[in-house]
């Protein structure tokens, strides 16, 4: 068959309304992966994510990847151990399983609004991060006892954990906000 511009227009064509079927999307570009390192020193005494805020959009993945030690990312929900709620109440909590070197975990957050989320072996370390998706909003836009006056009686963010997060306007005026610990592996 030979190859003439109305052949390559109807091959297109056919490649591009595949493409728009319902239900189909696109390849992902890497505009579309927010990768995140869980890192360590070699004796586990800095514990980090690396970048630890970073402003995403909707439909966008967070892909966390334990560079060293072993750790979890873990969003803050009475779904996962009676932590206080700091993600979107229309958004589902994840908590990934222990992460060794090398692992990878994603997660793909299509509600907007902020998300905090820590690691389980570290919180009390400080070892937290936040996203936030579109806008920040929702409980994770809130002061962290804000549950208090609720009557709730989920388990709050350590203290260690609360000094550790980047604020929402630092995020939103970096779009990615890095650790400034210092890892030395």
């Amino acid at each position: 068959m030979a190859l003439t511009r109305r052949s390559l227009l109807a091959a297109a064509g056919g490649v591009l309304s595949w493409n728009l079927v319902p239900g189909r999307a696109f390849a992902q570009s890497s505009s579309q992966v927010v990768e995140v390192h869980l890192k360590g020193d070699a004796a586990g005494a800095v514990v980090g994510f690396d970048p630890v805020g970073v402003f995403l959009q909707p439909g966008q993945i967070v892909r966390w990847i334990c560079d060293a030690n072993v750790h979890t990312t873990t969003a803050y929900s009475p779904k996962n151990d009676n932590h206080s709620l700091r993600i979107p109440e229309t958004a589902a909590p994840w908590a990934s399983d222990f992460l060794l070197p090398g692992q990878t975990f994603e997660v793909k957050l299509t509600v907007e609004g902020v998300y905090d989320y820590f690691c389980a072996p570290h919180e009390m370390a400080g070892m937290v991060g936040r996203l936030i998706v579109g806008k920040a909003v929702g409980p994770g836009s809130l002061p962290f006892d804000y549950f208090v006056a609720q009557g709730r009686t989920w388990e709050p963010v350590p203290l260690a954990a609360q000094k550790a997060f980047p604020s929402m306007a630092e995020i939103e005026r970096q779009q990615t906000v890095h650790s400034k610990l210092k890892f030395s592996t």
